[in-house]
């Protein structure tokens, strides 16, 4: 029975020392990085990694659940906002550092859809939900009337540059850039703050 225990504890082990390297070299390198290379870096063979994560794709969603999640809350947090223009500005700069922060987020998020992927499913239904915090925008003046919800899916392609920019300084450029988007985004006669 110990010696049961223990194997489980040591898998349980390799799975998060696994996921660890993939979450570090996806966020680091993006999703170029081979399976084997995530091996390396946790320090298990391959076999223990295909043990764990049967398929590159069961591997990408895991390391970035988290990062889904919060995606989500950032989305419905703004969506909630009793000022559309607000909540709008504030899913632009949040999501703009969630994505500066993993190379390999946005690409996965953005990716072609898969058989039962996980990303899918959730930006379909964030894309949605963004939609109509933009239309409630565009209704209260504040959002230029020519915006299309690929805009945003374009500022957020174009902010994966950002990933490069030095830990120390990202943050800070990622707040830059989320700022001037948003003052592209905002109805030329809407000259109030965000």
């Amino acid at each position: 029975m110990e010696s049961s225990r223990k194997l489980r504890a040591d898998a349980q082990e390799n799975r998060d020392r696994i996921l660890t390297a993939a979450r570090q070299l996806f966020a680091e390198r993006g999703l170029g990085v081979g399976m084997r290379e995530v091996a390396r870096r946790a320090e298990v063979g391959p076999a223990t990694l295909y043990r764990r994560f049967p398929t590159r794709r069961a591997l990408i969603d895991e390391a970035f659940a988290v990062e889904l999640g919060l995606c989500g809350d950032i989305v419905e947090t703004g969506c909630a906002d009793p000022d559309p223009w607000r909540g709008f500005a504030d899913v632009v700069e949040r999501l703009t550092v969630l994505n500066a922060s993993n190379r390999g987020f946005v690409d996965a998020f953005m990716a072609v859809e898969q058989p039962e992927d996980v990303f899918a499913e959730h930006r379909s239904r964030l894309l949605t939900m963004l939609t109509l915090l933009a239309r409630r925008a565009q209704a209260q003046g504040r959002l230029r009337a020519d915006f299309i919800i690929d805009d945003l899916v374009l500022v957020l392609i174009a902010g994966r540059g950002l990933a490069t920019v030095g830990a120390d300084t990202r943050d800070v450029a990622a707040r830059r850039f989320a700022m001037l988007a948003v003052d592209a985004f905002r109805h030329q006669d809407a000259n109030v703050p965000h």
